[in-house]
This record gives structure tokens, C-alpha cells and sequence, in this order.
């Protein structure tokens, strides 16, 4: 199963809603490209809805940490935002868990950014 992405604009948040498995190959290109995409189109705050992903893997959490790095070094933010348990506990597994600003519901995770 691929991943799916789809985009939306919410109060100038930028949320990519993910399902599927981000996992080495087609999922982690379709993650990187989305991001480079928005990051492109000017961008900056960006939310992932991991509601839908049952699954990572080793190559995902990699991408999952180079978008964090990249959307940073262009002067943005990225937040991570309803987490299954799995991803959850493999966050907390990898010590990453403190690095993501992760939200549990996205009215609070909108209100969180700190818009210029």
C-alpha cells in the first residue's frame, strides 16, 4: 500500500494529511517531494496529519527528520500532528519524540505556530 498525500490551507498552515506507510521508496519520495513542494511555493508552516499512517519505517523516520531540518533551516516550522499509537511509540523509542512539536488536535497545533 502507497502513501497518499493531500494538501490543505488552514489560518496560513499548510496540513498534509498522510495515510498509508511511510516507508523506504515511494513513501518517503512522495513525503520529501511535498514538503520541497510547499517549502518552494513559499510555505513555511507546514502540519503533518499522521492520523492515517499505520506505519514507518527506518527510511521514513530519516525523511520524517530531514523534512523537520529542512523546513528549520528555511525559516520555518513543522509540527507533527495526530499520532497513532505505533508511530507514537516509535517516536518515543528513537528519542524524537523531543525533537517534533507533536499536537494531539489541530485547533491547538494551528494556534501553536508563531507567525511573523
Amino acid at each position: 500500500m502507497s502513501m497518499k498525500v493531500s494538501t490543505r490551507q488552514v489560518d496560513g498552515i499548510t496540513i498534509l494529511d498522510l495515510s498509508g506507510r511511510i516507508t523506504l521508496g515511494e513513501g518517503s519520495v512522495q513525503l520529501r517531494d511535498s514538503v520541497r513542494d510547499l517549502l518552494a511555493k513559499g510555505s513555511k508552516y507546514i502540519l503533518l496529519n499522521l492520523a492515517d499512517v499505520n506505519y514507518i519505517d527506518s527510511s521514513g523516520i530519516g525523511e520524517l527528520v530531514s523534512a523537520y531540518t529542512t523546513v528549520r533551516n528555511q525559516g520555518g516550522e513543522l509540527k507533527l500532528l495526530n499520532l497513532t499509537k505505533k508511530v507514537h511509540d516509535l517516536l518515543q523509542i528513537t528519542k524524537l519524540y523531543t525533537v517534533f512539536d507533536v499536537k494531539d488536535d489541530e485547533a491547538s497545533a494551528i494556534a501553536s505556530y508563531t507567525r511573523a
